[in-house]
């Protein structure tokens, strides 16, 4: 089993794969109405094999989450 230094690894569903002219934007589906959308490189994606309906993780890692309010 792989492991990651990410503290959030959120499991999901592939539900939609939009490709570009360099990278995809892949969205998973992480619970009923709630996505989360990246944006990866073709080579990437062609190498996870990603299609429509698969499980995935997302694998969030950032040092800084920000709020803005309108």
């Amino acid at each position: 089993m792989m492991q990651l230094s990410a503290r959030n690894v959120l499991p999901g569903k592939v539900i939609e794969i939009t490709p570009g002219a360099v990278n995809v934007e892949v969205i998973i589906e992480i619970a009923p109405g709630v996505e989360i959308a990246s944006i990866i490189t073709k080579q990437a994606c062609e190498n996870l094999q990603l299609k429509k309906g698969m499980s995935a993780y997302a694998a969030i890692k950032a040092s800084n989450v920000m709020i803005a309010v309108p």
